[in-house]
């Protein structure tokens, strides 16, 4: 290995070492303070943010151009670690809360993260394969974390069977690819692509196995109905790692595979993805406004948000208007995460260990009893709405710029409607807290509440300056071949 090489996945590799450690370290840690564990993942994450922080503006290619460290990877790796850092935030007192306080649930999250920044610089389709492995073989685990209840259990054998099964679409796709183009390699499968012998019809059909597979993990309609069943009866702080990290980590994938891949067949896939994607937003909105548990409604709000982000994989043929697309898709992955982790500490700070907290009524009088927490709760709902003054406003106007500018208004329209129709369910909850009499009960956990306080701000202030942020997206360029 060269210093390249090293180079190229430095984060990724200090990230393994410390969750490695970690377990070590986690052995031989007296029982009853695990709680601490928290702490050393915590400066596991911040190490390696930093050293992702300081590879910004560099560009390199390792291990024979099968992982590159390039703008693109680069933001989506800081942003990983800000998930990391937030889960763990949320899962340090809900963890004791619930006494399933154990030092294995960092160590797994830091591996997961660990493949959504391999999945994020994969540039061969073996090594996308086994960064999702790495991805989503510890968050099986998580999702089914609470031993002690069956709703976990459940969540998590369902997630590791259906998601076993869009594996196997994966590795079907990438099989008919290097069968059609004798590599797995992305400059290889480019070049391949230019020759007239190679099959192109068989690489097509390639590359839609993919996008079924990836449609699965990022919970795209038809491929969605695992998505409340699992976030409901997984752990609230798995569901909330995996609703912003996994599905970032998910379209971090699509964007690098077909972005770079299949350019030249934008006129055969771009009718597939502006169909799943205005599906997507029908159906997650449309089914979220008949739910009462909290969680699966932010489940189906999950689905609904995926349509959006799809939004920007549509005009990808466009070389005039490509990177603005790219851009405006990595700008809402922010603002999704941050909203996103925002609003399931919301729901950790109201959840009981009995499973009280979680219907939607048990909101009612928060606005009165704890008006900050109440605040907080507008501000998030405001932006997954895409209301003003938030985050989530300024993402779904560069996405529908981007849709408009690709002449798809049709889609434009869609996404519009749809987010008129999400407003009466996010509004609903808003008002069961200012309206409705109630006398809710909040836990007492004072570093979950700094994060929500602090997603808050990034929320409102980024909105008000979206400049830095959109223009760090447009800078974040993907390694063509």
């Amino acid at each position: 290995m060269t210093q390249i090489d090293f180079y190229t996945i430095m984060p990724i590799s200090v990230l393994v070492l410390c969750a490695s450690l970690l377990l070590l370290l986690e052995a031989f840690y007296p029982k009853g303070k695990q709680k601490q564990i928290a702490f050393f993942a915590a400066f596991g994450f911040a190490l390696t943010l930093g050293l992702s922080i300081s590879q910004l503006g560099n560009s390199y290619s390792g291990f024979g151009g099968m992982v590159v460290l390039d703008g693109f990877s680069n933001f989506l790796n800081i942003l990983f670690l800000i998930t990391g850092l937030l889960g763990v935030a949320l899962a340090s007192g809900y963890l004791q809360r619930m006494n399933i306080n154990k030092g294995e649930y960092y160590v797994l999250m830091m591996f997961s993260v660990a493949g959504m920044m391999l999945m994020s610089q994969a540039t061969d389709l073996i090594i996308t394969f086994l960064a999702l492995e790495l991805l989503s073989i510890p968050l099986y685990v998580l999702a089914a974390f609470a031993l002690n209840r069956t709703e976990s259990e459940e969540a998590g054998i369902k997630y590791f069977l259906l998601g076993s099964y869009a594996t196997g679409f994966i590795v079907f796709g990438i099989a008919l690819i290097f069968g059609a183009t004798a590599t797995t390699s992305f400059a290889g499968i480019v070049a391949a692509i230019a020759q007239p012998a190679t099959n192109l019809t068989l690489l097509l059909v390639g590359g839609g196995l993919v996008l079924v597979g990836f449609g699965f993990k990022v919970a795209t309609v038809p491929f969605h109905m695992w998505t409340p069943d699992v976030y409901q009866g997984a752990p609230t702080s798995v569901t909330a790692f995996m609703a912003a990290g996994a599905k970032a980590a998910g379209f971090s994938a699509l964007l690098r595979i077909f972005a770079t891949l299949f350019p030249s067949f934008a006129a055969d896939l771009m009718p597939i993805l502006a169909v799943l994607s205005a599906l997507t937003m029908i159906v997650g909105n449309i089914t979220a406004i008949a739910q009462t548990d909290i969680k699966r409604m932010l489940g189906y709000s999950s689905i609904a948000q995926a349509g959006y982000i799809l939004m920007a994989f549509v005009p990808f043929g466009d070389p005039a208007i490509r990177a603005t697309a790219v851009a405006a898709g990595l700008f809402y992955l922010v603002a999704y995460t941050i909203t996103s982790f925002g609003s399931w500490g919301v729901v950790i700070g109201l959840e009981r260990e009995e499973g009280k907290g979680l219907d939607i009524n048990d909101y009612a009088g928060l606005g009165k009893k704890y008006p900050w927490l109440a605040l907080a709760m507008t501000v998030f709902m405001f932006s997954l709405a895409g209301l003003p003054p938030t985050l989530g406003l300024v993402g779904k106007f560069y996405l529908f710029r981007a849709i408009m500018e690709g002449k798809l208004y049709w889609l434009a329209l869609i996404g519009v409607i749809t987010s008129l129709i999400s407003a009466y369910y996010y509004l609903r909850v808003i008002v069961i807290m200012y309206f409705k009499n109630g006398d809710p009960i909040i836990n007492k956990d004072n570093l979950l509440y700094m994060s929500i306080a602090l997603c808050v701000v990034i929320t409102v202030v980024l909105s008000f300056m979206p400049s830095f942020l959109f223009s760090w997206a447009s800078n974040a360029m993907l390694t063509m071949f």
